[in-house]
């Protein structure tokens, strides 16, 4: 009698034998083909060479090492098994953490003759990091040590002292010679004071993959198909079940639906469950596409713009909490914003230490924002929707894999006593001096903090509202009146208002702060030649050769502000660093403002879901994916 798959990986430091083991399962479980074998034989220098089973890449036979993931299926006479071979050395633990990722247990190798190593507590540790509990310890190479119990136990004492910090763990340990095969499929007779399972034995009766009857249902959306005249919603079931007649919730927009049918290729389904790929008709007409998800009604997951996650980072390029990254998480896309390392895992000590930054193969916490939600469960109650990676959204290369370890409560908004408390927030500088580059920088934090947000931009205001005013003294105040009336509004009703605007007169600025109130004045400084370096349109360029008369800054007067709020050097600093000012001075604002209280508009789920203000706001695409410094860039 079969128990059906076993999905399980081998990790450890390098030449602890990951490869010969496999090897040496495979053939001695006669599941390797005559052709496979002969090819083995070739490419050996002496004899047969058991890791180039799993070994195949020509680097690989070359060096001897392993460089990427192999993966291997084979049958025993009680189950199925498929293996995934990931290399020791530390610059591919991203390969380890692959092969590991859909692991259901997880062969830590440790050579006999060194013990425990650090690679070998950090493979250990990502294995538990990704949910595998099921944990064998192979002590390799005891007839390095004369198969001696006393090198045994002293490898199982080194290890069990790691394993304290991966509780809920299952451990076994089995010695073993993978060259000769003492107690890989046959029991060795060399090793006479030990009688728990072979290596196959064990594998034949650990638990595989649970299956959780009551999961909730997931279903991230991943392509819409048109066909027989119906709308079909197609994805890969994460979790879960789901039958025709069945209610179904859809995120983000909240609204509910009954599944009317399961397409499939010869014939309709009635049901279908984790982990099918399907699609689900529904009964009503209903705007949904892909990067939503079909989720029960009775058991959603979390909405999360902020949550707290530990990391594997996979890149040579260190993490910058100042950069912009994206996460892809199920079937979408969000840009998103590491805003504090917490804390790096010491390999040495498996102990946590404090930390500003993580560095390739470092395993970390840190703290994630996301500038629009994502729905999600803790990695440990779902390892398919708590999991994400991490994008360099200019190279597109995978920087590192994320696992969700809890959500963060949404953030706390100031309210007048009226509604919500909003506040201006005014740049005001020369043509290219990087105004609207920071707004839209200093938007995108304020709305991944929860805020709700909306910025005005001076050459959209011109285009739309003030089409008809040229650009005298008189018509350049009222066009800046318009303006701050726009703010005005905005802010009253609770929304912080981000204007972007050349401005160039004091009096006109100080009126339209006195008339708001709750004003914070930027004043985005950058010297007149650096702002004509910048000037991809040309307007200095015509202005100095007469075609724009009266040009702030050449011809006509630019009146800096006397005492902003904050100053921006945009010649000597970074957008980040701007941005950050400018979020840190506007959150001390609202703290020295009226007592906090937590905006509706922004409960968590379920009560969110019926907001149309918040369901507008979370379908709003991620603005300004890339790092920004000031350059030739900004009108």
């Amino acid at each position: 009698m079969t128990q059906g798959l076993l999905r399980f990986n081998t990790a450890g430091s390098v030449d602890d034998g990951k490869s010969t083991l496999i090897g040496r399962l495979l053939h001695d479980s006669h599941a390797v083909y005559d052709d496979q074998l002969q090819a083995a034989t070739r490419a050996s220098r002496n004899g047969l060479d058991l890791a180039f089973l799993t070994d195949g890449l020509r680097a690989e036979r070359e060096q001897g090492i392993t460089i990427d993931v192999a993966y291997r299926f084979f049958s025993g006479q009680k189950r199925r098994f498929i293996i995934a071979d990931t290399p020791g050395h530390e610059e591919y633990t991203r390969n380890m953490a692959t092969g590991a990722s859909t692991a259901n247990a997880s062969l830590i190798l440790v050579d006999a003759s060194k013990g425990v190593l650090p690679q070998t507590i950090r493979h250990s540790y990502i294995s538990w990091l990704l949910g595998i509990r099921e944990i064998l310890v192979v002590v390799n190479k005891m007839d390095l040590v004369g198969f001696s119990q006393e090198d045994f136990w002293r490898v199982q004492n080194q290890f069990e002292a790691i394993a304290q910090k991966m509780p809920g763990s299952h451990i076994y340990f089995i010695p073993v010679a993978a060259v000769a095969g003492d107690n890989i499929v046959r029991r060795s007779d060399r090793m006479p004071w030990y009688d728990g399972f072979t290596l196959l034995e064990y594998l034949e009766t650990v638990p595989g993959a649970e299956e959780v009857e009551d999961a909730p249902f997931r279903m991230p959306v991943q392509y819409v198909i048109r066909a027989r005249g119906e709308r079909g919603y197609s994805g890969r079931i994460l979790s879960g079940s789901i039958a025709v007649g069945d209610e179904v919730l859809i995120l983000p927009s909240g609204k509910r639906t009954r599944v009317a049918g399961i397409p499939s290729f010869d014939q309709d389904l009635e049901e279908a469950y984790a982990p099918m790929s399907t699609s689900l008709c529904l009964e009503d007409h209903v705007d949904v596409g892909r990067g939503d998800m079909l989720v029960s009604p009775d058991r959603p997951p979390k909405s999360a713009r902020s949550f707290q996650a530990r990391v594997v980072w996979m890149s040579d390029v260190r993490l910058d909490p100042s950069r912009p990254y994206l996460i892809k998480h199920t079937s979408q896309i969000v840009c998103a914003n590491i805003t504090r390392v917490i804390s790096r895992l010491d390999v040495q000590t498996v102990s946590e230490q404090p930390a500003n930054e993580l560095k390739l193969n470092d395993i970390g916490l840190v703290d994630v924002e996301t500038h629009r939600p994502i729905f999600c469960d803790a990695y440990r109650e779902n390892r398919e929707t708590g999991a994400f990676i991490v994008i360099d959204p200019v190279t597109n290369l995978t920087l590192a894999a994320g696992m969700i370890e809890s959500v963060h409560e949404r953030k706390q908004v100031m309210h007048s006593v009226s509604g919500n408390m909003g506040i201006t927030v005014w740049l005001t500088g020369l043509s290219s001096a990087g105004k609207s580059t920071l707004c839209k920088a200093i938007y995108e934090r304020l709305w991944a903090r929860g805020y709700r947000v909306e910025q005005i931009d001076g050459d959209e205001v011109r285009r739309n509202l003030s089409r008809e005013l040229g650009f005298s003294k008189e018509d350049r105040d009222e066009n800046v009146r318009r303006m701050g009336f726009l703010a005005e509004l905005l802010t009253r009703n609770g929304v912080m208002s981000l204007v972007s605007a050349i401005s160039p007169y004091r009096t006109v600025r100080d009126e339209i702060k006195n008339r708001i109130g709750s004003f914070l004045e930027v004043y985005v400084n950058a010297p007149l030649s650096v702002c004509e370096s910048r000037d991809v349109k040309g307007l200095y360029r015509r202005a100095r050769a007469g075609e724009i008369p009266s040009f702030t800054g050449l011809d006509d007067p630019y009146e800096p502000p006397l005492a902003p709020d904050v100053e921006c050097r945009t010649d000597i600093e970074t957008i980040a660093e701007c941005a950050d000012k400018v979020v840190d001075a506007v959150e001390a604002r609202l703290r020295s403002g009226r007592e906090p209280h937590l905006d509706p508009a922004l409960d968590p789920l379920p009560s969110e879901l019926n907001n149309p203000l918040w369901t507008a706001g979370v379908t709003q695409e991620p603005r300004n994916l890339g790092r920004t410094v000031f350059s030739k860039s900004e009108e």
